[in-house]
């Protein structure tokens, strides 16, 4: 076979169906409530706790429950995509499974590749918000580490050690750092423990993470539920602000201002996928994925409008843009207590976050590796634990180390363009499928999927890329992702396409198949 055709290799569903019956590497603990915790905790986190209230400020006033609900109808389109591959393909490895089983084995080596990056990146992103979190809740009872632990080195402080080391950033001296932090050791605590908790049996770590994502909506109900109170209607207007453009000539408010933030937005909206990962996992995959996907995304949605018109109720949307928004409006409005529980709340509850983008990493690692594309090695399931000890371990700290030494902005460029790839993936692959096989019995069908899938695709390809729209001094670009994360996205895939045609394509097991 020649280099394309094994390229284009790709398992059959009948294959993966088969394989989903007999495989054993996982034990089956996870019913349809775990499931569905796994994608809610996977979906809301600081999306309700602090970009509802930015975005509300800077982008979309009042109007950003708009923001959501278009972001959520995107997110939908690939939700209903992903319900269907579930109930089809119960097999563990989410979009990766179900690309090499429509468009190929390289397709589905540069999705894996891709996504095991942007979950590792969200779990560092994440542990790095979730210790200024803590760090605040400290000091509220006088408690501070010391300075060189409170977070990650500087830009220019990281610059200014690589010059010295390597002689990197050109030959003109960096100036020293102006500050003693050095290491961000509570978001580097974290990501340990949370790989730690994966490591032990599957069931105790979805036994945590329901109780927290438990903590954590009830906390969002008591936003909602005791906001409404203080809800005052003319702080809704006008519910879409004038557009305005500031003196760095950047647009905000407006119709655009409401497609700006749902750009933003949209990367709260989605986490479901995590829960596709562990389908090996469940007790019924092919009726309760496809259930958990659709339950999850649903009510993650209604909690976001129901915040965001709560927030933009009870105090002027001007003064949302804080990092701690939701705190800070109940805190404007003199309910000490509850910012200090929704505080408290957000600090619990973002470790849901990490649980569901760690654990969706390390099965998309284990399952490159068992269809070996990656080393075997990585496969081994610990035999106490009937876990994937050994990719979770090194996730754990490589996690850790990113969190703890680099800071926040530089990592979370990197993390969204992995997923909406992703979605544009799996929303003509099940397309394709349809055409392909439409005789294949499916456990859950997309409805309208010809007009749904299509359009997931579109505003996958509208937020990586933006919209051109009209201002004062000319066409600017409206959302999208910055130019440097396509950089940096491409550097990472040519890595990929190395190890792919180094080691994988040689050792994949369609190349060597079991006798």
């Amino acid at each position: 076979m020649n280099v394309l055709g094994r390229m284009l290799r790709h398992k059959s569903v009948e294959q993966l169906q088969a394989e989903a019956g007999r495989l054993g590497d996982f034990r089956r603990v996870l019913g349809l409530w775990q499931l569905t915790a796994i994608g809610i905790g996977g979906i809301i986190g600081v999306g309700i706790f602090v970009l509802a209230g930015q975005q509300a400020a800077m982008n979309a006033g009042p109007a950003v429950a708009l923001s959501f609900i278009i972001a959520g109808l995107g997110s939908a389109c690939a939700a209903l995509c992903y319900a269907e591959f579930a109930g089809l393909i119960p097999v563990t490895g989410s979009a990766y499974t179900y690309g090499y089983a429509v468009l190929g084995e390289f397709v589905a080596w540069i999705i894996g590749w891709d996504l095991l990056l942007e979950y590792a990146l969200v779990v560092a992103v994440v542990a790095i918000g979730w210790s200024g979190y803590v760090q605040v809740l400290l000091a509220s009872v006088g408690l501070h580490l010391p300075e060189w632990a409170q977070q990650s080195m500087s830009t220019q402080t990281m610059e200014y050690y690589l010059q010295r080391l390597f002689g990197l950033h050109g030959t003109q001296a960096i100036a020293g750092p102006s500050d003693g932090h050095r290491f961000n050791l509570i978001a580097a605590a974290i990501s340990l423990l949370v790989a730690a908790l994966l490591t032990m049996r599957t069931e105790w770590g979805a036994r945590f993470n329901t109780l927290v994502v438990t903590i954590k909506v009830i906390g969002v109900l008591l936003v909602v539920g005791v906001g409404v109170f203080y809800v005052h209607t003319a702080n809704w207007q006008p519910f879409i602000p004038a557009r305005v453009v500031d003196a760095q000539g950047v647009g905000h408010f407006g119709w655009a201002g409401v497609l700006t933030g749902a750009s933003v937005v949209f990367f709260a909206v989605f986490g479901y996928d995590t829960l596709t990962t562990a389908a090996e996992e469940a007790k019924h995959p092919q009726r309760d994925l496809p259930r958990a996907v659709l339950l999850s995304l649903a009510v993650a949605m209604v909690l976001y409008i129901a915040v965001s018109l709560v927030l933009t109720g009870i105090t002027p949307y001007s003064h949302l843009g804080g990092d701690a928004s939701v705190s800070d409006a109940f805190e404007s409005i003199g309910l000490h207590w509850l910012s200090v529980t929704i505080a408290a709340a957000a600090v619990i509850g973002v470790t849901s976050v990490l649980f569901a983008f760690m654990l969706g990493a390390a099965r998309i690692w284990f399952a490159l590796a068992r269809d070996g594309l990656l080393p075997a090695w990585f496969a081994r399931i610990s035999p106490r634990f009937g876990t994937p000890a050994r990719p979770t371990v090194i996730l754990g700290v490589f996690t850790a180390l990113v969190s703890g030494l680099l800071p926040i902005g530089e990592v979370a460029e990197l993390v969204n363009i992995g997923t909406l790839s992703a979605f544009i993936i799996i929303c003509s692959a099940v397309l394709v499928l349809r055409v392909r096989k439409p005789q294949v019995p499916r456990s859950f069908r997309a409805p309208a999927l010809g007009f749904v899938a299509p359009l997931g695709v579109l505003f996958s390809l509208l937020l990586i890329f933006g919209v051109p729209w009209p201002e004062a001094e000319g066409w600017q670009r409206i959302g999208g992702l910055p130019w440097i994360t396509f950089e940096r996205f491409i550097l990472w895939m040519a890595l990929g396409c190395v190890i792919y045609f180094g080691y994988g394509i040689r050792h994949s097991r369609l190349e060597h198949p079991p006798s």
